[in-house]
């Protein structure tokens, strides 16, 4: 089973607001950032659910369903990319938008807030190499280790 959703992240850079679709395979966990866009519509989803299958490929006969929500982005076409490869598209019901919590678990995994998430969408958006935030999703919600205390460095002649 397939989970998909967008989430957002504010550029404090350019003051615009970029959306990152993403498809999460719920049995790995393994996330598939698709692309990262200002302008989420109907046939730049559907696109990308023919750049998803691709990536796929023969991995795709494994999957039947992809629950998704009901947001205008995701078409008839979008339904039909996917119908083609045997995967059924599954809505959450109206004014739900906690049943779709695989794709949700994602979200409140997403890099951090701020420069870094910046940075991360910044260097995807313009070369579509989605690496950086899918490696940043795939990490653990634990906290990192603090640094190791090292010895002050010591002054020559001292």
């Amino acid at each position: 089973m397939l989970a998909t959703d967008f989430f957002h992240v504010d550029c404090a850079v350019t003051l615009q607001r970029l959306y990152c679709f993403f498809v999460i395979e719920v049995g790995s966990r393994y996330v598939h950032i698709l692309a990262v866009t200002a302008n989420p519509d109907g046939p730049w989803t559907t696109q990308q659910a023919r750049n998803l299958l691709m990536d796929l490929s023969d991995h795709a006969a494994d999957f039947r369903y992809l629950v998704r929500d009901r947001a205008g982005q995701f078409t008839g076409a979008f339904d039909a990319v996917l119908a083609d490869a045997g995967i059924n598209a599954v809505k959450i019901p109206p004014r739900s938008p906690r049943a779709n919590a695989y794709a949700g678990a994602v979200r409140a995994h997403r890099p951090d807030r701020g420069h870094r998430a910046d940075a991360h969408l910044r260097r995807t958006a313009p070369a579509g190499d989605p690496r950086p935030i899918r490696d940043a999703l795939q990490r653990t919600a634990t906290p990192s280790q603090p640094p190791a205390p090292t010895a002050p460095a010591r002054l020559p002649g001292r």
